[in-house]
């Protein structure tokens, strides 16, 4: 793999660099170790800040994402911002009218 690689010219590495999608490539043992150390990681430096912050600052503090695993989907798009005319909407289904 080294010899084919280093006689393949820079600008089609390049081209084939930018279509990369590391996650539908073939994983180890170790490097699937390795995700599940930084996942670990990242959960423990989260609850710390969590932990140790206000209530004001909890509220921008985000749980982490875990690292993408070969042939998992990408995360889901979190939902939009409940708008004023979504809400009515919601209040009105919530209360007995089908708006």
């Amino acid at each position: 793999m080294t010899a084919i690689r280093n006689a393949t010219p820079e600008a089609e590495l390049e081209r084939a660099s930018a279509a990369a999608e590391p996650e539908k490539g073939r994983w180890s043992q170790m490097e699937q170790l390795l995700a599940i150390l930084i996942d670990v990681q990242r959960q423990a430096l989260y609850a710390f800040h969590v932990a140790n912050s206000d209530k004001k600052a909890r509220r921008g503090i985000e749980p982490p994402e875990p690292v993408r695993r070969p042939g998992s989907r990408p995360p889901r798009k979190k939902t939009t911002p409940l708008t004023e005319e979504r809400a009515d909407r919601l209040f009105r289904l919530i209360n007995g009218g089908a708006a």
